[in-house]
């Protein structure tokens, strides 16, 4: 047996530290892909030791597992998020994606020690091209929402790395409380907003992010000079906090040239390989 998954990365436009708290998101997949392949031995495991840890979790069945992936560690594009999916795919097959979804995160759990939601899973496996993913995660249920092609976003490296297992997420349940309630608000207003409309929702949640208190200063001066620029319409970290990618909302290509325009990707797939490929 020979399986192959391709998992996209994660962009959250707008609802950050919400899934947990039953709340609402708006991401889309973005063109960074991670690929896991396996293929079928006698016995015993070859790969990566996190790797094979996160296989054998998932029951995986003896294999050569090979990782290739352009999804930046550390940054918040869900790069361990991406993996933990790819190895359920692979290990155990299609099944339903929200099983997927919950087995991913668990796995990543037991064996990474993050205390991830749900979000990125379910924005990798539900995924639309040309579309974001209204995720409401009272229910889990998810609506796709047609990315206009006026929202221009950009993504700028804060160039702080971090590393969720040890990150101290722990947040005054007041403070998320309010948090959760602005969020999903703004997240409901995004949907129809105009990129300027839009670029001020962002920075109202990086204002948010600040207040549950995981942001931190050097990355609120980059985000304060990027806003700085003409062409900028908002911007705000994205992710868990504490370092990693800004997204950054531009009025054109033009603006922050060395940074490309985000495109967004379909959702992760599965390949059955033949063995005589």
């Amino acid at each position: 047996m020979r399986r192959r998954a391709i998992v996209p990365a994660r962009i959250n436009i707008i609802g950050e530290h919400t899934d947990y708290s039953g709340g609402l998101s708006l991401p889309f997949a973005a063109n960074y892909q991670l690929t896991l392949e396996a293929n079928k031995r006698i016995s015993g495991y070859s790969g990566d030791d996190t790797v094979i840890e996160l296989w054998k979790a998932a029951g995986g069945w003896p294999a050569d597992i090979i990782v290739n992936s352009s999804i930046p560690i550390g940054k918040g594009l869900s790069s361990s998020a991406a993996l933990c999916v790819a190895v359920v795919l692979c290990s155990q097959g299609n099944q339903d994606l929200l099983t997927v979804a919950k087995e991913a995160q668990r796995i990543e759990h037991q064996v990474l020690g993050t205390p991830c939601g749900l979000l990125d899973q379910l924005a990798i496996l539900y995924a639309k091209k040309g579309h974001a993913s209204l995720i409401d995660f009272s229910d889990f249920s998810i609506k796709w929402v047609p990315i206009p092609q006026n929202w221009l976003f950009k993504l700028v490296d804060s160039d702080i790395k971090r590393n969720l297992s040890s990150t101290d997420y722990r947040v005054d349940n007041f403070l998320l409380n309010n948090h959760v309630i602005g969020e999903n608000s703004r997240v409901l207003e995004s949907i129809k907003s105009s990129p300027e409309e839009l670029g001020e929702l962002l920075n109202e949640t990086h204002s948010s992010l600040i207040s549950i208190g995981v942001s931190l200063p050097e990355i609120d001066k980059q985000i304060e000079s990027l806003r700085m620029i003409d062409g900028v319409l908002g911007a705000r970290m994205m992710g868990g906090g504490f370092g990693g990618m800004i997204l950054v909302l531009v009025d054109g290509s033009d603006v922050l040239p060395n940074s490309p325009i985000l495109c967004s990707s379909k959702p992760a797939i599965l390949e059955e390989i033949s063995s005589f490929n």
